[in-house]
């Protein structure tokens, strides 16, 4: 089970840390993505890191203000997002893709677990 955290209302400018912590399994061998979902749009990949943190990937629209990161001692994966933009709004997935070769991707249909989604929320 994957759970998602750190959600919020922030204005413009602001940061949040999210959270994704796993229970039942180790993600020793998972690569984690996270996506997200805009009222009215469809869900987009935003960040994925592989089991090791070796290799990131980041979307354009949010490349030099978000930072995936793992701990793996606290299985828990991280995404540290500044200079949040109203456009950034949008519930937000974790996912986990069992992925030991230490690669990782965003598309969507190779990940197995998904998290619950939390809500951010940018606006003055």
């Amino acid at each position: 089970q994957l759970q998602a955290s750190g959600g919020g209302l922030v204005q413009p400018g602001g940061s949040l840390r999210l959270s994704c912590a796993a229970s039942g399994f180790t993600l020793d061998y998972y690569a984690i993505g996270w996506f997200r979902q805009a009222p009215g749009k469809e869900r987009e990949g935003v960040s994925c890191i592989s089991n090791s943190g070796g290799a990131t990937y980041y979307v354009d629209s949010v490349k030099d203000r978000f930072t995936i990161y793992r701990d793996n001692a606290k299985n828990t994966v991280y995404l540290q997002m500044d200079s949040l933009k109203p456009e950034d709004t949008a519930v937000y997935y974790c996912a986990a893709e069992y992925q030991p070769g230490g690669s990782a991707t965003m598309l969507e249909s190779l990940y197995e677990y998904w998290g619950q989604g939390t809500l951010v929320t940018v606006s003055s």
